[in-house]
């Protein structure tokens, strides 16, 4: 019966160590290469990346345009703020037995809930409270 051959592993250190730092660029090379060529088939993913890092190159031409566009939003911030108010007045209001005997802030807040006005609401805010 012949014998099994032996397997006799010898270790190079310098071939080992070279052969891990060709596998590590290699590596690095591949994913250099990933990289640029999503970039290069994937452009509108990328720019807002790049606009991100950037923020002044990517700010708008018109700051008066921007300008005038967060001071709409403020000014629908304060109507969302007034609204609220007055929703908790009307609350306060309603639930309060001593309005309940006031014709004056019952007549207001019948007005201001079918056909509300700024007169309307700062009446409930007056004579109801």
């Amino acid at each position: 019966m012949p014998r099994p051959r032996e397997l006799k592993i010898t270790l190079k250190p310098a071939q080992l160590i070279l052969c891990v730092a060709l596998g590590l660029w290699l590596g690095a090379v591949a994913i250099a290469l990933s990289l640029w060529l999503a970039g290069r088939l994937l452009p509108e993913a990328v720019q807002p990346l790049g606009q991100v890092l950037s923020p002044a190159a990517s700010a708008p031409a018109y700051p008066a345009a921007q300008s005038d566009e967060q001071g709409q939003m403020f000014e629908h911030y304060k109507q969302i703020l007034r609204n609220q108010e007055l929703q908790q007045a009307q609350e306060q209001a309603e639930g309060s037995v001593r309005n309940l005997s006031n014709p004056k802030c019952q007549f207001w807040l019948q007005q201001n809930r079918t056909a509300p006005t700024e007169k309307s609401r700062a009446l409930v805010l007056e004579l109801c409270n």
